[in-house]
């Protein structure tokens, strides 16, 4: 699981270092390649029964794949408009978005340090957004906005699949596929707002490392990890994708994040480790 982070942390510091291609384009072909390695890597998987999953997989596995299409976009446009740390930390929220979507759609019970950490989250949030507003910088205000569409899509997709697997029986439904589905919308979507293409060879390189490396093997992975390691722990172990993104961007790219960005980013992240510390404590 540390080795998944690691994958994943690596999308803000390489897109830094791209030459021509921006926004819209670098989404398309990180989801394009994405996607052509999660078609070969399910079909050598699932074999014919990756389509028949797809025909009668029902309105879970499009609503995940739609999730996963937004977080695609999203995560990529909003590096582009912001600095790595602001995405990343924005991202974090992630777990505590799920557990109050739970509350109210699942009827999950809340305890009480999660509640604690979901305030104390949002007033590091609440840091971040501020700066932003009194510098008057709109394109970083933006960016954070559009990062905020990854946790909150997450924890959509969560839910979800959460509720899928009741309705199975406890058994769960393949989502799998809801991965390809995603990457299959993003570039789809991309792709018109991306016209004219203008990536070099030297940025296709980099791209078809994002879309293979940093995104659809990391994922795969995680989908099996999730299946051995208890949820608080991976939960706590993905953290370290908000540190070592930082970090690259940091060390890789000179991107030096700001006090504000320090400072509310320490808040939300010791929140999210209180709370899953707390709860791993708890269930052991």
């Amino acid at each position: 699981m540390v080795g998944v982070t690691l994958l994943w942390s690596t999308a803000g510091v390489v897109t830094r270092h791209l030459e021509d291609a921006r926004a819209f384009e670098i989404t398309f072909w990180r989801s394009c390649f994405n996607a052509a390695f999660l078609l070969l890597a399910l079909l050598a998987l699932r074999g014919r029964a990756l389509w028949r999953g797809m025909a009668v997989g029902g309105w879970p596995l499009w609503v995940s794949g739609l999730m996963w299409g937004v977080m695609y976009t999203c995560f990529m446009v909003a590096l582009t408009l912001t600095t790595v740390a602001n995405v990343l930390i924005t991202m974090a929220l992630s777990p505590l978005l799920t557990a109050l979507i739970a509350r109210f759609v699942l009827h999950h019970r809340l305890p009480a340090r999660t509640w604690g950490a979901i305030l104390v989250a949002g007033l590091g949030i609440g840091w971040m957004y501020g700066q932003q507003l009194s510098g008057g910088d709109a394109r970083h205000l933006l960016g954070t906005l559009v990062a905020l569409a990854v946790p909150v899509a997450s924890a959509i997709n969560w839910s979800v699949i959460q509720r899928s697997g009741r309705q199975a029986g406890g058994a769960g439904q393949d989502m799998l596929p809801a991965v390809l589905i995603g990457a299959v919308l993003s570039a789809g979507i991309a792709l018109p707002l991306a016209w004219p293409l203008q990536a070099s060879a030297h940025d296709l390189s980099l791209l078809a490392g994002l879309g293979v490396f940093q995104l659809a093997i990391p994922c795969l992975l995680a989908v099996q990890l999730a299946r051995v390691l208890p949820a608080p722990e991976v939960a706590l172990l993905a953290l370290l994708e908000v540190v070592f993104g930082v970090a690259w961007a940091w060390l890789g790219a000179g991107e030096a994040p700001s006090l504000a960005v320090l400072g509310g980013g320490a808040l939300v992240l010791a929140a999210l480790v209180a709370n899953e510390l707390l709860g791993l404590r708890q269930r052991r």
